[in-house]
């Protein structure tokens, strides 16, 4: 042995072996010195001296046998070291610290095993199975207990200790599934009335002040003659203007109802109103029920628009487009019908539309900080654990949420459970993870949600593949309704045709009468992630006949009485049915191979908007107002969109789906859509919802077909077309098989 490592000492220290020299120091050890060039050119020592490291082959005369003999020597003394090594420790094992992350080889008797590349887990369930199991894990007694306990902790208000001591039950609930919880914490800007000078409104000699209010309103003290808008759609205004009643400088007093506060304020500023009035109406809401609500034309902090407000974010206060400038404010109906009885002018909406007598509307609401907690859990998928299904619930409510948010956390909850427990008990294996959330500050128009979105929105992008809002879904019993991407059409219905009814012995889309979707709104909790994220997402509600929402939402009569008088006192059933319709989606879209997103029903809706805005230029060009527009590029690019989608339903019907690779390529192509829609062209500041179809601004489909600023409209058809060519060829496979016609 002795004699070997001699020969292989000998053999390395001869330098015209390597430039790399082992030279002896004087305590015996041996050091590498490497000869580096000083110029950098290559050559031999004798044409470069000092050149760069080059490694030559011994000269032909150098004796063969002692290579070969330290080539034999060196294999043999390899082998026997692996055999000793072996038999003496087995095969090292990794096992890594927690506390210092530093990884450290144990000694183990387990064989070696070679590294085998990861393989899909044998499917152990069927599809039936899943939803066989999930049915029998959510029913109506596990929701009668967990409703009852999510009720107990009440009033809280955003930010609040009540709020956060939820959010920490929460947080323990998941620890105890172990689903890996976290937090996301925000520092955002909320306002709140003033507890030392209430709001007031003065008419005559009469002085109301409610104790309900509008969040984000402009504040100060205004005076105008009072009119009355109805809802305070842009028709009900027309109707004022036919009636010759002046807006400007007015205080407009409405209604709830058909849109949302926001959109009723914004409405009114646009026509010059100096103030807003919104009361309840007597129909639905008891005479002096107070009503709560925001009135921030968005979504998330309005002070801190298209980024989030984390504690360390030193940027200067800027305020969201959507922020009103002018007073608003709710008051009781018996306090409204008070005053409307009181007024005179033309009539309308079956009373005095006004426009006479002066009012005066005071607003001293304070603007203030507040910590909110986002609390997550996750159950990792096994296939593709980076791609994600997202259900949230808000937490926070104005007083009891009963059906805002008691509901919405309580299937939040029962839902991981039941999921988790297939996951460990029963052998289910999901493909992608599910996230579950609970946001905070939604009551301030989905602030926690937003914040979140818009700290993480080049990441989730790109991850989330569906939201599923918890949000509302039980305000009644007897009909149903959704708000959705197109993407998630097909998947809501085929699944209301697997859920039965809470109420009868069909099915739930034997249940529904009347239309099922209906478009999402700017105050939906889903709509920050389809329009400003580009997430597809989906609300969905249980409701009372002929009702367009909850009575009592937005008050503090919004409890555990009211919502099982709604239901007909089936509220815990009701509940277990809506998480039937949230996990299956859920499961579904974490289960199959190929993502369940329907791309024909984009098709039906792109060519609905582009032929609108086909009639409208072509109406323009044959009164000659127009002349430098035509329409043939966007109908390409319709085109071009219907045969990429063509073109992907070939690819699946043609792709190995037992190929994860190959799946993951289709899904990573049908994930593009949705986000491809947003405008690329716009600002996040200016117009935070981005959607070319969804959205809000002149950017949108919707409003270029309306649009009467012909130059708006040149450009707005040009970025439009682009966007929705860039949409097409985001669903192509290869760059060389994008196509411009």
């Amino acid at each position: 042995m002795n004699r070997m490592r001699s020969v292989f000492n000998n053999f390395m220290k001869n330098e015209r072996y390597s430039r790399f020299t082992l030279q002896t120091e004087q305590d015996g050890e041996r050091r590498v010195e490497v000869k580096l060039s000083e110029d950098g050119l290559d050559g031999d020592a004798e044409a470069n001296p000092g050149g760069s490291p080059t490694f030559r082959p011994a000269p032909r005369g150098q004796n063969r046998k002692n290579i070969c003999f330290l080539l034999v020597a060196t294999l043999l003394i390899f082998i026997i070291g692996y055999m000793v090594g072996y038999l003496i420790h087995g095969r090292p094992k990794v096992s890594q610290s927690c506390e210092n992350n530093t990884v450290y080889r144990v000694a183990t008797s387990v064989p070696f095993v070679p590294f085998v590349p990861r393989e899909e887990p044998a499917p152990s369930l069927s599809w039936v199975d899943i939803t066989k199991l999930l049915e029998n894990k959510l029913n109506s007694e596990t929701f009668t207990k967990t409703l009852s306990e999510f009720d107990k902790v009440s009033p809280r208000s955003a930010g609040s200790y009540e709020d956060s001591r939820l959010g920490n039950r929460i947080i323990d609930q998941f620890k105890q599934l172990d689903m890996k919880p976290w937090n996301d914490i925000h520092y955002v800007r909320l306002q709140t009335p003033d507890e030392n000078k209430p709001n007031t409104v003065t008419f005559g000699s009469d002085i109301f002040k409610p104790k309900g209010y509008l969040a984000f309103s402009g504040t100060g003290i205004k005076t105008g003659k009072l009119v009355y808008a109805n809802y305070g759609l842009p028709e009900d205004f027309a109707v004022l203007a036919s009636n010759k009643v002046e807006m400007e400088g007015s205080v407009v007093m409405m209604r709830c109802g058909k849109i949302s506060f926001a959109q009723k304020v914004a409405n009114a500023e646009g026509k010059g109103a100096v103030a807003v009035l919104i009361h309840p109406d007597n129909k639905d809401m008891t005479a002096d029920n107070e009503v709560y609500g925001h009135v921030h034309f968005g979504s998330g902090d309005p002070y801190t628009p298209g980024f989030p407000s984390f504690n360390q974010t030193m940027f200067p206060p800027t305020n969201s487009s959507g922020l009103p400038k002018i007073p608003a404010q709710t008051i009781t109906y018996n306090n409204a019908d008070k005053i409307l009885q009181a007024i005179s002018g033309p009539s309308g909406f079956g009373r005095s539309l006004g426009g006479i007598k002066n009012i005066t509307v005071e607003v001293n609401n304070v603007l203030g900080f507040k910590e909110i907690h986002n609390v997550f859990g996750v159950i990792k998928g096994f296939i593709d654990p980076d791609q994600y299904v997202v259900l949230g619930a808000q937490r926070d409510a104005w007083g009891k949420g009963y059906a805002r948010s008691t509901v919405g956390t309580s299937t939040l909850i029962e839902l991981a459970k039941a999921i988790r427990d297939m996951v460990e008990k029963d052998g289910f294996r999901p493909r992608r993870s599910i996230v579950f959330a609970s946001w905070s500050a939604g009551e301030y128009g989905s602030v926690g949600a937003t914040e979140w979105l818009e700290a993480h929105m080049s990441f989730l992008g790109k991850n989330v593949l569906t939201y599923i809002s918890l949000d509302g879904i039980v305000q009644g019993v007897g009909s149903f309704y959704a708000s959705a991407s197109p993407l998630l059409h097909t998947l809501l219905e085929n699944t209301l045709r697997a859920v039965k009814s809470p109420i009868g012995s069909g099915s739930l889309k034997e249940m529904i009468r009347t239309d099922l979707f209906r478009p999402m709104s700017i105050d939906d909790p889903a709509y920050p992630f389809l329009a400003a994220s580009g997430i597809p997402s989906i609300s969905f509600h249980f409701i009372s006949p002929n009702k367009e929402e909850y009575p009592y939402y937005n008050t503090l009569l919004d409890n555990e009485d009211h919502l099982n008088y709604a239901t007909s006192q089936n509220t815990a059933s009701v509940t277990a049915s809506a998480a039937q319709i949230a996990g299956q989606m859920a499961l579904r879209l974490v289960h199959d191979h190929v993502i369940q997103f329907d791309m024909t029903r984009y098709k039906k809706v792109l060519n609905i908007n582009v032929y609108r805005i086909n009639d409208k230029i072509s109406t323009l060009q044959k009164s000659g107002t127009l002349t430098d527009v035509r329409t043939v590029w966007l109908l390409h690019t319709k085109a071009s969109f219907q045969r990429a989608a063509d073109a992907f339903k070939n690819d699946v019907a043609k792709t190995d789906l037992s190929d994860p690779e190959a799946c993951r390529l289709l899904n990573d192509r049908i994930m593009r859509i949705e986000r491809s829609l947003l405008s690329p062209y716009v600002s996040p500041i200016e117009t935070p919802f981005r959607h070319l179809l969804s959205g809000q601004g002149p950017h949108t489909l919707a409003a270029i077909a309306e649009m009467t600023d012909l130059e708006q409209l040149h450009t707005q058809l040009a970025l439009a077309t682009w966007n929705l060519q860039g949409c097409a060829n985001s669903i192509v496979e290869n760059l060389w098989d994008v196509e411009f016609e």
